[in-house]
C-alpha cells in the first residue's frame, strides 16, 4: 500500500486556492500607498509568479523552480527596501486575502499565514525610517 504525505497545499485545496488566494491579494497590495513603491511591474506577471511559488512553498509541485530555478526569495528581495512597517502591511493585505476567500475556515490555513509570517520577517532588509 502506498502512502501519501499530506501537504499543506493539497490541505488547503490546491492550486485553485492559491489562484483564488493571489487574485484577492494582489488588488488591496496595488492599493496599499506603502507596498505600491515596491510592485511597481505589470501585475498579472507578479501574480503569475506568485502561483508558481506558493504551491512549491507549500510542498506542492515546484513549478517556480521549474521555470526560474530555485527560489532563493531573500536574495530576488535584496533590490527593494522591505522595512519592518513593510512587512506588515504585506501580512495585513494577506490576511484579508486569506479573510476574504474564506481561507482561515480551513484547518491549514492557520499553518499556511503563519510560514508567512515567517518569511515576511526574513524579507525585511532595511530599518523604518521613522
Amino acid at each position: 500500500m502506498e502512502y501519501k504525505f499530506k501537504t499543506l497545499y493539497s490541505e488547503i485545496g490546491g492550486q485553485e486556492t492559491i489562484d483564488r488566494l493571489v487574485n484577492a491579494f494582489y488588488p488591496k497590495v496595488y492599493a496599499d500607498p506603502e507596498l505600491r513603491p515596491l510592485f511597481e511591474g505589470d501585475m498579472e506577471e507578479i501574480k503569475r509568479k506568485q502561483k508558481l511559488f506558493l504551491p512549491q512553498f507549500l510542498g506542492g509541485p515546484a513549478l517556480y523552480s521549474q521555470e526560474f530555478g530555485p527560489p532563493a526569495m531573500q536574495q530576488r528581495h535584496l533590490p527593494f527596501e522591505i522595512t519592518p512597517k513593510r512587512a506588515r502591511c504585506w501580512l495585513r493585505c494577506m490576511r484579508e486575502a486569506f479573510e476574504e476567500i474564506g481561507l482561515f475556515d480551513n484547518p491549514a490555513g492557520k499553518p499556511f499565514y503563519d510560514r508567512l509570517t515567517q518569511v515576511a520577517g526574513i524579507m525585511v532588509n532595511t530599518a523604518d525610517k521613522e
